[in-house]
Formats: structure tokens, sequence, C-alpha cells
């Protein structure tokens, strides 16, 4: 990201139930201001509305919720993505109307804009890349000094902006396990506190980030549902001015059942309350399903079951994290579980955790912990989105300075053939025309490992080359990256290992390469081998909370025109090798070194190469 200071910073929260948008102007000296965003649509006739979409961006949440209730699931992924694309073309309209009035020196489109979204824990890369080509679809970063970029997850957001609002109650090396909990998805990160006595506190994440589809919408949804079996009995009796359905859906989104759902688990809470039923005459009373008066009533313990399923889902996930840091960090005491989001922001929730985990909850590593709440709950990410931004314009670093890999990464290799190694036995081979030597296909070279520390300001660097035959056209190279969320040392060596899939097939474009920094290679009349060229060049693997970015380097010069990286996701079922496609060959040298040498086809005569430097013998 250019550490340029732009004119304004806006950070993005989409949410299932509230988008929450936080700005600052000026960066050197800011002022900011922050809002929530819920009513981009208000109700009209004319208009069909869409609501609870936020995690069918991913396939399978999907799939699932299509064979759980098809009624009320969208079609296709497609329709998915009309609805986000009107949303946040809405949300740009919205941000642009808010703040172009507010920026001096400049008009909207010709000002220096950021735009910083979060990601839920849970979505994978190949989502992340789908909702970061919706977003731009939409209208942001459409303007010559605009940017996009996807920044931290939501816990990661809510984790920095808890450090700079909430730095006092911090000491040396504690660690703080943040609970993002909002409408849809409860994120989960567990992190270092350093740096306590200066003005630039860092954050260290300690563990792979966790996620789940647990959310306040699913309060709603249950409650939605319960009260239309109600109004279904009733219609039976006596009509009902809309059908049973609308009437449910309009009880939920009402402020009364609202008010009472945020309310929850407060010291003054009624044993009863009601909802008024749009649209009903104010005399009708059908005690049989509990309506009195034109109104629904409803016992508190009816909201508490709805709640204490959340809340269970909740606790489970915790509890998982907890277990996972006892298992990889036994020292390490958790000092502090910090609540973000909306659901983090119940009373009812707050008093919930508390309870379970006084004292630990049966985790010896969490003994001493104490349950507090983010500084403004709701907005807590897209002010931590910006907070951190800014904080590289002040120290010259983000808060968080280093994450755990959430899952490990590497490239499809083949290794020449031993028929002493027993990983090899039974696997396919094929023989490289170039050399006649046989090899086995399928192999992986992990390049980053599911829990290792990584910053998006250090790219993982492959250097490879491709020897090319005098006269072929083709500056195109093909290499499939793959993905495995196995512990490390469960990692599969090659693609039959399973709990492996292929993340993306990526395409480096020399088109645009000088190619009189190409090599040539045994050009003289008298030299045994083939007549050809050598191209070295690296791809440049650039890791972030949630996505994965490659960048393409020739001559220690960065190619970023016209994209020169294709990337084709894959979706995460795919297990099986493609068919004429490996990376890389493994081949013991003179002398015991073992060299790698990415190729890009088995078969077709273009071979190339990088040197690792490992040792073998």
């Amino acid at each position: 990201m250019d550490d340029r200071k732009p004119d304004l910073i806006v950070g993005v929260d989409f949410g299932m139930t509230a988008t929450g948008t936080r700005g600052s102007f000026n960066p050197a000296n800011p002022g900011n201001f922050a809002m929530t965003n819920d009513s981009i649509s208000q109700n009209a006739p004319d208009k069909d509305y869409k609501d609870w979409f936020k995690t069918f961006l991913d396939p399978a949440r999907l799939r699932q919720k299509q064979a759980e209730d098809p009624h009320y699931s969208p079609s296709s992924i497609k329709e998915v993505e009309r609805w986000y694309e009107d949303y946040h073309r809405s949300l740009y309209k919205h941000i642009e109307f808010k703040l172009s009035s507010e920026l001096s020196g400049a008009p909207w489109h010709s000002a220096s804009v950021e735009f910083i979204f979060s990601v839920p824990t849970t979505w994978s890369p190949q989502v992340v890349d789908k909702y970061r080509s919706i977003v731009q679809r939409s209208g942001f970063a459409s303007c010559r000094n605009h940017t996009l970029t996807i920044g931290l997850t939501e816990a990661e957001a809510a984790a920095v902006h808890t450090s700079l609002e909430a730095s006092g109650i911090f000491k040396e090396k504690d660690t703080l396990l943040v609970c993002d909990a909002g409408g849809g998805t409860t994120d989960l990160s567990v992190l270092s506190v350093s740096d306590t006595q200066t003005n630039a506190l860092t954050l260290r994440q300690l563990d792979v980030v966790f996620g789940a589809t647990i959310g306040s919408a699913a309060i709603d949804y249950d409650f939605e549902s319960y009260a239309r079996s109600q109004l279904d009995i009733a219609q039976l009796s006596s009509p009902l001015p809309m059908p049973p359905e609308q009437i449910a859906w309009e009880m939920m989104k009402s402020k009364d059942f609202q008010n009472t759902k945020c309310e929850h688990g407060s010291l003054d809470n009624a044993p009863i309350f009601s909802v008024p039923i749009p649209k009903l005459d104010p005399a009708y009373t059908n005690l049989t399903v509990g309506i009195e008066y034109g109104e629904m009533k409803f016992a508190r313990e009816d909201l508490q079951r709805l709640f204490d399923k959340q809340v269970q889902k909740l606790v489970g996930l915790i509890d998982s994290q907890l277990r996972s840091m006892q298992r990889k960090l036994p020292d390490q005491q958790v000092n502090h579980l910090i609540l973000a989001g909306g659901l983090g922001h119940s009373p009812y929730v707050q008093n919930q955790l508390r309870t379970r985990f006084q004292n630990g909850g049966g985790h010896p590593n969490a003994a001493k912990i104490q349950v507090r709440v983010a500084p403004d709950p709701q907005l807590a990410v897209c002010k931590g989105l910006v907070g951190d931004r800014l904080r590289r314009f002040k120290a010259g670093k983000p808060v968080l300075n280093s994450r755990c890999c959430r899952a490990s990464y590497g490239m499809l290799c083949k290794e020449v053939y031993n028929k002493n190694n027993p990983l090899q036995a039974g696997r396919p081979t094929a023989k490289d025309p170039m050399n006649g030597k046989l090899y086995v296909v399928g192999s992986i070279d992990w390049f980053i490992k599911k829990g290792k520390p990584i910053t998006s300001d250090e790219p993982i660097t492959h250097g490879f080359h491709r020897k090319i035959s005098p006269g072929d056209p083709r500056r195109a190279f093909p290499t499939s990256i793959v993905e495995s969320h196995a512990d490390e040392p469960f990692l599969p060596h090659h693609m039959g290992g399973g709990g492996v899939h292929i993340l993306c097939e990526i395409e480096s474009d020399l088109s645009n390469a000088d190619e009189s920094k190409f090599k040539e290679k045994n050009k003289r009349f008298w030299s045994l081998g083939k007549h050809y060229f050598k191209v070295d060049y690296d791809v440049k693997v650039l890791i972030g909370p949630a996505d994965v970015r490659f960048e393409l380097w020739f001559n220690g010069q960065k190619l970023s025109r016209d994209r020169p990286i294709k990337v084709e996701w894959t979706q995460a079922t795919a297990t099986e090798l493609p068919a004429e496609e490996v990376v890389e060959i493994v081949e013991l040298e003179e002398g015991g070194a073992l060299t790698k040498t990415p190729i890009a086809e088995v078969g077709n005569g273009m071979v190339g190469g990088r040197d690792v430097g490992l040792k073998g013998g």
C-alpha cells in the first residue's frame, strides 16, 4: 500500500445487519467521524428487498442454506453477487454524498481517497477475491486517485481498535483473545501486546484466526420463524391483513423487537414483552397464539432460548481457540477476552461469557482471564481499519505487525523418480523430453506453513527460470498453487495425500519483458545440449490477512501493467492433479545439493528452473 498521505481514508465493515464506516481527513492531524449505515434502503412498495445475504457469497454456505431452506434461499451465486453489487453501489453513493462536501482542496472525483474493507475470517481467498471484484464494480476506486484495499479480518481490526482506544488496560506481553461477534459471523484472534511503554503499542498474532457463522441475525431468523408459525395458526381462524410471512418479517424488523433484543440481559427486563402486528386491528385478540389487542406477546424465556443457541456456539468456538493455544503455547496465559460487534454488545451475551469463563472456565491457560467490551463495539472493526492505517503514517509501521498464516501454501512439483523412495511408490510418472529423465508428478513444495509468522510488507519470493526453444512464441507460464489447513506435522507430500486442494492457477505473462535480457544457451555448434533461451523471473507471493496476491518481477522490476499474473481461482473441492501441468522438478546434483526446477508442462519441450540450495544426500 502506498504510504503517501491521502486526503481521506474510509474504513468499511460490511455487516449482516448493518454496515459501519469510519473516515479520517488529513491523516497527519486527523479529524475523524464514524457512522453506521443500516438504512441505505428504506421500505417502499415498489422495491424488492433482500437481507441477511452476507454469508451466502461463500458457495459452501450457500449450498448449505439451499439444502436447509430451499424456498427462501438465493437460487445461485450469481444472484447473491447481484445483491452484493446493488448494495455496495448504494453504499458508495451514500459515502460520496456524506463525505464529498467535507473534503477541502479537491473535489470528490479528483481527491486522493483510500477505501479499506474488512472481511470475515471464514472467507477463503477465492471468496475474498470475488468480493474485491464486486466492490470494484460497485464504484469503489473508480476514480483516478481512489484506491481499494482488503485490510484486516474483522477480529484483527477490532483488536487494533481496542489496543488504540484502551491501551492503558494492557501490560507488556499481555495476551488478548478478541471476539468480534456480529450479525452473521464471529471471528476470533489471539494476540500478544508489546511496546506498551511507547506511543506505538504493537500487536503480534499468536495463533491462526478462528471463525464461524454465529451472530445476532440467527436470533432474528428464529424469532421470525416462531412468529410466522403462530400467525399461520391465527390465519386459520381469522384472515390477517397481510400474508403471515410478510407480517413476521416486519415484526422482526420492528424497533419494538430490535430494542427488546438489544436490551436483553439488562437488570430491568420485564418477564413478558409484546410486538405490535402491523396493519392489524388494535381490537384483534387470539389468546391461543398469544395475540392480544393487536400485539403478539412473548415470554422472556422464549427470547432467552434464541440467545442461548448462539451463546452455546460462541462458547464452543472460544473453547476451541483456547484449546488450540494450550496445545501450541502451553505456558502462555490469556489475560483478556475482548468482545466487539453487535452480538458482543449484548448485555446477556456479556453476562453469560463472564459466568462461563470465570476462573478460566476449565482452561488452565485462562485462569485469570477478564472479559472486557471494546470501545464502540459496533464500530470497532471500521475504526480499527483506519487506526491501523494511520499508525503507518505516525510510526512507520502498523499496529498489527505480524500474523500467523491461516493455511499452508505451496506449489505443485515433480521429482526425479527414485525407486528406493517409499513416498514415490505407486505414484504417476512422466518423462521429460528435454533430458529423458523420469519424474514423479503431483508433489508439493510448501513455501509457507500454517501458523508461521508473516507480514504483508514482506512477500515470499520464488525465483524461476524457463527454457524456451528458439522460435517458440509462448511467454505465459502456468503454475498451480495449492492450499491445506492441516497442521504442519500432517501436511501431505503430494496431491494424493488428502487434506489439500488446488487454490488457484496462476499464469505469469512475460510478454512485456525485455527479451534482450533472456540468456541464450548452447548456441555454439559444438554444444552437446539443445539450443534454448533461459528466462529468469520472480513470483512474489503476498499473503494478506484474508487473501493471497501475486506479483511478477523480471530483471529487478515489477511488471505491473495489464495484470501480468493471471489468477484463476478454483473451488476448494478439487484434489486431483491437472492433466499435463506440473510446476517443479527436483534433481539431485553433484555434491548432494538438492535443486528444484519449475517447468511449464510435461512433454511440450518447455523447461525452466530455479535453485533453492537445499541440502540433500
